[in-house]
């Protein structure tokens, strides 16, 4: 069965924004201090591109002269996730500092300290980018000096992850590295939400969604770092550096230090995790300054070109969609979910509704186009640049405004006016896409059915259920404690009543 949501971090998270002189702050700089495990993680505002500048008024009848397009610029970090452990049997804290709100000079001195302590492992995952943009924003705010250029000791969680899969450390690593989601999905069975990772994270105050999200990616880091401690425990085996680490963005480093200098742990094998796995993030000088969009050429197309006359950005549906039966459709909607909302497929299915995924895991948009056409779908995304392939497959894109996966699923209904009833809430395989077998299994069959696929926890054996299977994945479902409940919550976003 699908993974549970992951639940609140089991301690206490720390909202630091107040000044100097708060007892958050002074609380978080004492962890630091006396930390020798820190997880790392930030949140920032990302920059559109393409945003239109403003016309400069023109001279009489002459066209109005472009404006000069802004220099380039680093997203500002507005949040900083640090997750702090001192040692053994320590549970931790996690802090969820407000870095609009805390005086960044106060805390520049301790950060820096922390990156280059040599007794503290710091954790984070592909932290490179966000130690650019942390940089960028102190610097902007305290003087061209007051950046970070290195992270060391320091230990990626995707190599940790290759590890602990038992990738063949002689080969390496893959191009295409995991999400922190589905990382926590297969190492610890957790379901970590990123609905909220494209919010406004510079909008004051912060939810409590919000502050449980950034605080989560961070926990998460040090329960995925306690499975490699274990593993290493258990097999007595240390290897050396280069055949973990393989990350173009860290060069591998051995710290030459003993157990007897920098006493960090009492469990007595956390130095050798340093000394053996570590490696360090060291910053370029031009790593530091923002580049100009790569795409610019691409930007500067004559305004007869072929697309632009074809094109139509709107991003109101319009028209009937291809099912509808006046244009020859079989009146069942039908949907294709791009990769960046594969959350909303999970959704429309669990109300009953076709709702497949892209076929490859990097699509190209002619791709997705050419899928949509060929299966009779219309295409929801959140990408806009999706919208200038829409003459490929004319009135067959949708892109979706909202950001919460139950606001999207009620969007797409109230949009192209679906009609749920409540015989069809969970009668889709949220796995597949698939249909469910016309008649449910018995107990006994469902056993029989689920024998190297699924395990059925014992604790069913003596209730009468009834069992469902997928007629093309075969996977098992059953009307337990999760299915009420997923029946009670799209009732209410569907507006069915009992």
């Amino acid at each position: 069965m699908d993974p549970t949501p992951a639940p609140p971090p089991p301690f206490a998270v720390h909202l630091v924004n107040g000044s100097g002189s708060s007892p958050e702050f002074a609380l978080l700089l004492r962890s630091l201090a006396a930390a020798s495990i820190v997880a790392l993680d930030a949140e920032w505002k990302p920059r559109r591109r393409g945003s239109p500048a403003a016309a400069a008024p023109g001279n009489g009848g002459s066209p109005a002269a472009a404006p000069a397009p802004a220099p380039p610029q680093f997203p500002t970090v507005t949040l900083l996730q640090v997750a702090c452990r001192s040692g053994k049997g320590d549970r931790g804290e996690v802090f969820v500092v407000d870095l609009l709100a805390v005086p960044l000079a106060d805390l520049w001195a301790p950060l820096r300290d922390l990156f280059e302590r040599p007794d503290v492992l710091k954790l984070g995952f592909r932290f490179k980018q966000d130690l650019v943009y942390l940089s960028a924003t102190f610097a902007a705010a305290l003087g061209g000096d007051s950046g970070f250029n290195r992270v060391e000791p320091f230990l990626d969680v995707t190599n940790v992850y290759y590890y602990l899969k038992g990738h063949d450390r002689q080969k390496k690593l893959p191009k295409e590295t995991k999400s922190l989601a589905t990382i926590c999905e297969e190492l610890l069975s957790v379901s970590l939400s990123k609905e909220l990772q494209c919010s406004d994270w510079s909008c004051r105050p912060l939810s409590e969604g919000q502050i449980q999200y950034a605080a989560s990616d961070a926990f998460y880091l040090l329960v995925i770092f306690d499975l490699f401690q274990q593993k290493i425990t258990t097999e007595g085996n240390c290897l050396s550096t280069s055949e973990l680490t393989s990350d173009s963005h860290c060069s591998p480093t051995v710290i030459e230090c003993s157990s007897s200098e920098y006493d960090i742990s009492s469990g007595g094998n956390l130095m050798s995790l340093v000394t053996k796995y570590s490696e360090k993030i060291l910053l370029t000088e031009s790593e530091t300054k923002p580049r100009s969009s790569r795409r610019k050429e691409k930007l500067k197309l004559p305004t007869n070109a072929k697309c632009k006359d074809k094109v139509d950005c709107s991003t109101e549906w319009q028209g009937p969609p291809p099912w509808d039966p006046s244009i020859g459709g079989d009146g069942y909607p039908k949907f294709l979910c791009d990769v960046m909302i594969e959350g909303l497929a999970k959704h429309l299915r669990c109300v009953g509704i076709d709702a497949a995924i892209p076929s490859s895991k990097k699509p190209e948009p002619r791709e997705l186009l050419n899928q949509t056409y060929k299966e009779g779908r219309v295409l929801l995304t959140r990408d806009v640049k999706l919208l200038r392939y829409q003459y490929l497959a004319s009135n067959q894109v949708y892109r979706v405004k909202s950001l919460l996966k139950h606001d999207q699923l009620a969007e797409v209904i109230d949009t192209f006016q679906l009609k749920i009833s409540e015989d069809q809430l969970m009668s889709r395989c949220t796995k597949c896409n698939g249909s469910f077998i016309q008649k449910p299994l018995t107990i006994e069959e469902a056993v029989e059915a689920s024998k190297g696929f699924q395990v059925i926890p014992p604790c069913l054996f003596n209730r009468n259920l009834e069992f469902w299977k997928c007629t093309d994945c075969n996977q098992l479902y059953w009307e337990g404690t999760q299915y009420h409940n997923a029946v009670q919550k799209f009732l209410s976003v569907c507006n069915i009543s009992d």
